[in-house]
């Protein structure tokens, strides 16, 4: 478990990298929420790690402030979370472009079998949808992805596997967002969508206000298969 750095087209930026026990393996890029490269994060890359896979987490609002590692657990840190997303999201692509030279940098580890999936909650969630659409994935897992209802056409162009969870009780998605994304979503028998219901965004957070243990336990379950079955 380290930070390393990945170069992309604009420069230099930070992950955080965790590894198997065997050293080698497919790879896992984990997508932040909007909360940065924190322990909750790297958490998850350490147990994607235990799962056999390399897992690392881009910092991608290195443009905005290198490092950041913020909870949500005060009103404050919530607040300075959105106002970098809203900085980021002008920037989109070129956070996708940072997406991309994550993979293309898993890809090129001598430990890599050169199978290379996503993982994105929340802010990640949306991203890994994007990455599902517009890119060479290996295989594609967004939790509760938001503000996509504009990008859903390009759904039709999802190649390999992708499956979504999605709560039932999203503030930030609300009913009609859900049926259009289980309407576009349903015309690709390469995507799968999960919807849980009485639950709320962000249920499969360890520690957040919000988690449902038993809702998370599902998911994370679904998402195993996926990738067992996709990175092989």
């Amino acid at each position: 478990m380290a930070d390393i750095t990945i170069t992309g087209a604009d420069g230099d930026f930070g992950a955080y990298i965790a590894k198997p026990e065997s050293g080698t393996g497919p790879a896992l890029m984990v997508i932040q929420e909007i909360f940065g490269v924190n322990q909750v994060m790297r958490d998850l890359c350490d147990s994607f790690a235990a799962q056999g896979y390399i897992a690392a987490c881009p910092d991608l609002f290195w443009r905005i402030e290198p490092g950041l590692q913020l909870t949500d657990k005060t009103e404050a840190e919530w607040n300075q979370a959105f106002e970098y997303m809203n900085k980021f999201l002008p920037e989109f692509e070129k956070g996708q472009a940072d997406l991309q030279a994550t993979v293309s940098h898993l890809r090129g580890l001598d430990d890599c079998s050169g199978k290379v999936g996503c993982v994105g909650y929340c802010l990640g969630g949306s991203l890994a949808y994007s990455m599902a659409c517009m890119s060479d994935i290996d295989a594609s897992v967004g939790y509760y992805p938001v503000q996509i209802d504009d990008y859903l056409p390009y759904a039709e162009h999802i190649k390999n596997p992708a499956m979504f969870h999605v709560a039932e009780n999203d503030g930030f998605c609300p009913p009609e967002s859900q049926a259009a994304i289980a309407e576009a979503f349903s015309k690709n028998d390469k995507v799968t969508l999960h919807t849980y219901a009485g639950v709320d965004h962000a249920f499969a957070r360890p520690g957040g206000g919000n988690y449902d243990q038993a809702s998370a336990d599902l998911a994370n379950g679904r998402t195993a298969d996926l990738f067992k079955s996709a990175l092989s």
